[in-house]
């Protein structure tokens, strides 16, 4: 259930992000570079990396500083995807100054946090490249970067579930509870599919194994999410399903124990960790000289 990016939807989005950014920021004006810097002048800066990291970033560079100066040229080092050392420059922006210094920010906090999260997914699958197992993200992203947040993890290697809540049934816990059983859950659902017309797969979370019985005998279950099942647990419960649906575990993963949860045999890990505590990658971004 990968989920590709609409490059049309992504450049709106982008676009909207950075005008309403750039008004938070500059207000009625950049007083520090009014004050000194000649309206006129053109200068390169360049993106400098700091650390080791995966590179992803790219649109945003170009976006910021087209929207402040259509005539910037840019110079690419590195696309995304690619790995970096400390020391390499990446990019060099050349621009009207102004626009240079009234887009540093804003670039550099996007372009950091998007480094951070696919070179951290980057770590974490090629921990499990072994096994057949994809590594998904979750929706806990930040508002109104997601878009950014889950490009960054495809970049890094990763997979991404729903984008929201519009485009995949995921019937978990308090659906589960609220409407009775899954049994009543997913009957509903099935009716409201048919009814409005949607085609969506629809994903179960499961909490024991009397839950994954229930939603494999239903027989129009897409996925089963194991929800804090141990790896043991994973082994039996994957015994059960035997092969019926797709199968994810959630919950309670870390680097310490995912490669034994990619290597039960389980089809996607889901982790809510590679989008919403990432460290953002030391980035600068100076004069040329």
């Amino acid at each position: 259930m990968k989920v590709e990016f609409n490059k049309v939807d992504f450049d709106s989005q982008l676009d909207r992000l950075i005008e309403l950014s750039l008004q938070e920021d500059l207000g009625h004006g950049d007083h520090s570079s009014l004050a000194c810097i000649p309206k006129n002048k053109i200068f390169v800066n360049q993106l400098l990396i700091k650390e080791d990291c995966v590179f992803a970033g790219e649109d945003v560079i170009s976006a910021v500083f087209r929207k402040l100066d259509p005539g910037a040229v840019f110079v690419a080092f590195k696309q995304d995807g690619e790995k970096c050392s400390p020391g390499e420059v990446v990019y060099e922006v050349e621009a009207n100054a102004h626009a240079l210094l009234a887009g540093e920010r804003l670039m550099l906090n996007l372009v950091q946090r998007m480094c951070g999260i696919a070179t951290y997914t980057s770590k974490l699958v090629s921990m499990i490249r072994h096994t057949n197992c994809k590594l998904l993200d979750t929706r806990k992203t930040t508002p109104l970067l997601r878009f950014l947040e889950k490009k960054a993890v495809v970049i890094g290697g990763g997979y991404n579930h729903r984008f929201g809540l519009y485009d995949m049934i995921m019937l978990k816990d308090n659906h589960i509870d609220i409407a009775g059983s899954i049994t009543k859950a997913v009957q509903a659902t099935r009716a409201y599919l048919m009814k409005n017309n949607l085609d969506l797969k629809i994903e179960v979370e499961c909490r024991n194994f009397a839950e994954v019985e229930e939603a494999i005998q239903l027989q129009s279950v897409d996925r089963i999410m194991f929800d804090n099942f141990t790896p043991e647990m994973i082994v039996k419960a994957l015994e059960i399903v035997k092969g019926s649906a797709e199968t994810e575990a959630s919950g309670g993963i870390t680097e310490d124990n995912l490669k034994a949860y990619a290597e039960t045999g389980v089809d996607y890990i889901s982790i809510g960790a590679l989008t919403h505590s990432v460290k953002a990658i030391d980035i600068s971004f100076k004069a040329k000289k």
